[in-house]
């Protein structure tokens, strides 16, 4: 199995979120891969694939993943039947950090329990 092969679920998860200039070379047993995710939430998401496959620190994988907005932590569109707890638990782990959302959107929100489909929210980095 070639290291391409090996770690393809994580050059597919790039391309999926859209990294930009990415690339991927092989070089002396190496899979050496790169790009600009969108945030820092993608570049984890990134991050816990490659552990999954490789564990903690692979040796045969060099990534240099960058990130392109680094004052939020990502931007979240609102789907239908979302709220700002279930949000906070998707990127916190923690429905009460709700409010840290709310406040970083003070600017199109003026009730945490009125969230429409489409709005796009600023995630902030977690504390």
């Amino acid at each position: 199995m070639s290291l391409q092969d090996k770690y393809r679920a994580v050059l597919n998860l790039g391309e999926k979120l859209g990294v930009k200039d990415g690339y991927v070379k092989e070089e002396e047993g190496v899979l050496k891969i790169g790009g600009t995710a969108k945030t820092q939430y993608e570049k984890n998401i990134m991050w816990d694939k490659i552990k999954e496959i490789g564990g903690e620190k692979p040796a045969d994988l060099k990534a240099d993943i960058r990130v392109e907005d680094t004052e939020n932590y990502h931007i979240h569109t609102v789907k239908s039947g979302d709220t700002l707890s279930k949000i906070a638990k998707t990127y916190y782990d923690n429905a009460g950090q709700y409010m840290h959302i709310f406040n970083a959107n003070r600017d199109q929100l003026n009730n945490p329990d009125l969230i429409k489909p489409g709005q796009e929210l600023k995630i902030p980095f977690p504390k």
